[in-house]
């Protein structure tokens, strides 16, 4: 992959905003989106004023995460001309290491401080769960974990931008927790699982190279797929299960709307050879713009029914 463009061609904002992957915010702003009309139901006080605070500490710890994982990968070598991953702003010498060290936690400071403001509304749950999403973010390659490398980014990345950013969300909102919206992150947590999967499925090669241990390194290329399936299949699946046991309303079925670019993606997937991982290059981007489409199907669904009800 030759460097077409010299940093000096290159505007600093525009070298940024690749550095962060702005592109990639999606994956973080729908779960806040589902959190946050999932208030729509709530019987009390719902404080509004609080929404723009959540939005810009969501997408703050997400650019500052993407930052740290440019960085460590660099370090580590899992970044490369050749491999498909990441921003490319350090491969390409677009910025140096310590910059990127430098913003991410200057983004994840600016967060943190602001976030205390949400505390200071909502106490000590909202500070727990701000903790946990700092450290998921800093830790998915930061020293001393780097659970990424360690095969446990699936089920944390499921975990901490599913269930907790939707939680989270509605908790700041709301000052609440409830078990429906526990349900209705679900499916969000599978989708955006199955972005990382995606990306490490079609990566298996380079980071077995790099001595990294993803789970599509452990269960193989065969297995690989078969989790990727799961993951896609699961979230069509959970909104099935909610609307029979009556967690979410018929409305939900929009999601099924979003069905033809989940079964291209798996086709590509199901075709694919790890060989040839050029030819799912894009899988990962196109496994966020499914995430992007149900989720938002999944919030209209909501929003009609907490209008109509």
């Amino acid at each position: 992959m030759a460097n077409q463009t010299t940093p000096s061609a290159r505007s600093q904002v525009s070298i940024w905003m690749q550095a962060v992957r702005a592109f990639s915010f999606t994956a973080s702003m729908t779960p806040v989106l589902l959190g946050t009309m999932l208030t729509l139901s709530y019987p009390g006080d719902v404080a509004w004023q609080l929404f723009p605070l959540v939005i810009i500490c969501s997408l703050l710890y997400h650019a500052g995460t993407n930052l740290i994982s440019d960085y460590f990968d660099f370090k580590r070598g899992v970044d490369r001309n050749y491999t498909f991953g990441s921003s490319r702003v350090l491969v390409e010498g677009f910025l140096k290491p310590g910059q990127i060290l430098a913003a991410a936690w200057i983004l994840f400071g600016i967060a943190t401080i602001l976030g205390f403001i949400l505390v200071a509304v909502r106490g000590l749950p909202m500070l727990i769960l701000g903790g946990v999403g700092l450290l998921g973010g800093y830790l998915y390659t930061g020293r001393p974990i780097g659970y990424k490398y360690v095969a446990l980014g699936d089920f944390l990345v499921f975990t901490l931008m599913g269930p907790l950013m939707v939680i989270g969300s509605y908790f700041a909102l709301t000052g609440a927790y409830s078990n429906t919206v526990l349900f209705v992150s679900l499916p969000i947590g599978f989708l955006v699982a199955a972005i990382l999967h995606a990306n490490n499925l079609r990566d298996i090669s380079h980071d077995a190279q790099a001595g990294v241990k993803t789970l599509a390194n452990l269960i193989g290329h065969k297995g690989a797929k078969v989790e990727y399936f799961f993951l896609v299949s699961a979230a069509y699946l959970s909104v099935l299960i909610m609307i029979l046991t009556k967690v979410v309303s018929p409305w939900s079925l929009l999601v099924f709307l979003s069905l033809p670019p989940a079964l291209k993606n798996i086709k590509s997937i199901a075709a694919s050879q790890p060989e040839k991982p050029e030819a799912i290059a894009l899988i990962d981007v196109q496994t966020a713009q499914l995430h992007l489409l149900f989720g938002l199907l999944l919030t209209i669904s909501i929003i009609v029914r907490a209008v109509t009800s």
